[in-house]
């Protein structure tokens, strides 16, 4: 009687089956690599391509020497207990001027309406901004939020939701000392007396907080 094959040593059963590799080993790793946002160990990169993590180690090192030799604009590098892309050190001046053109870029309108409810009716609950806009603000909050034009502002001691309110960068980027310094616009929002009912409907079990981005056209 035949027994059966055992798995590969430190990978899952399924993955050490008859079957051969359905992809080569080289491509599939940079590919699964280029979309990791942490550190993925050998384990679990020989899991997801489908090699022996034997092959999968020598194959990354190998890489790692490759790009290093050819200077590329990213290294492959084992830290933290895994492997990951990242930039290479001498070319952080030309990364950093990048990401710091992308912060200067304008608002889209969509967060221009989310920041000036912000602005006006802070400390302020996602839910309430989302009521006042009648969309989800999501993904305009986390612009706002990587901008640093908003931070958090604890919770609201009733619904426990997350509360925002302004930062010092956003009064310098529009020339103001203080929020006092604001122009006349709170009333023309509703006031918060009206969006309570928001809050509690939003509290309840059965109610989650919105979570999908503004209709196409209106992300930042």
């Amino acid at each position: 009687m035949t027994e059966p094959a055992l798995p590969i040593e430190g990978l899952p059963s399924d993955a050490a089956g008859e079957d051969a590799p359905s992809h080569p080993l080289r491509p599939a790793l940079e590919a699964v690599l280029i979309v990791a946002d942490q550190p993925l160990d050998a384990v679990t990169l020989a899991s997801a391509v489908g090699h022996p993590v034997e092959d999968v180690v020598a194959t990354l090192q190998t890489l790692a020497e490759e790009y290093a030799e050819q200077q590329r604009g990213f290294d492959l590098r084992h830290v933290a207990g895994g492997w990951r892309y990242y930039t290479r050190e001498e070319l952080a001046p030309v990364v950093e001027r990048f990401v710091l053109d992308g912060q200067q870029a304008r608002l889209t309108q969509a967060a221009l309406e989310t920041l000036a409810v912000v602005a006006y009716k802070q400390p302020v609950s996602r839910a309430r901004v989302s009521a006042i806009r009648g969309v989800s603000v999501d993904g305009v909050m986390r612009t706002l939020l990587a901008r640093g034009l908003v931070e958090e502002a604890g919770q609201d001691a009733t619904t426990g939701a997350n509360l925002y309110r302004t930062t010092s960068y956003f009064l310098e980027r529009i020339g103001v000392t203080s929020l006092d310094d604001l122009p006349e616009l709170a009333p023309y929002l509703p006031d918060m007396a009206d969006l309570d009912e928001v809050d509690e409907r939003l509290a309840e079990p059965t109610t989650a907080e919105p979570t999908t981005d503004e209709p196409t056209g209106g992300t930042p």
